[in-house]
């Protein structure tokens, strides 16, 4: 199961973090963010020990989300070493090309 954090624990959920964090900003409302859900929080626990996974409440957060200019649901952004590094827009990723993206990462 993927992390949730907000706007006042991401600096030390995200970006202090000592590994690769996928934050996956999502909305209740989005469907598409829904669709995806069950396989972010696969990845989570498949890649647990490589790459961090966390999921952000754009309408609960709006300092993050502004901050990163996230104003699609769902976008993922990759942050290495506490910066945005990739990012993916729209849930068109298959599960097995989300762990391609996500090991190149943690490479």
């Amino acid at each position: 199961m993927a992390l949730h954090v907000n706007d006042a624990n991401f600096a030390a959920e995200v970006l202090a973090a000592d590994r690769p964090v996928l934050v996956d900003f999502w909305a209740e409302w989005c469907p598409p963010c829904k669709a995806m859900a069950p396989a972010i929080d696969e990845l989570a626990e498949t890649l647990a020990d490589s790459v961090k996974i966390v999921k952000l409440d754009v309408d609960a957060n709006p300092g993050i989300t502004a901050q990163y200019n996230v104003r699609a649901m769902p976008t993922l952004i990759v942050f290495k070493n506490g910066e945005p590094v990739d990012l993916k827009v729209g849930a068109g990723q298959s599960r097995v090309q989300l762990i391609k993206w996500l090991e190149a990462h943690a490479a």
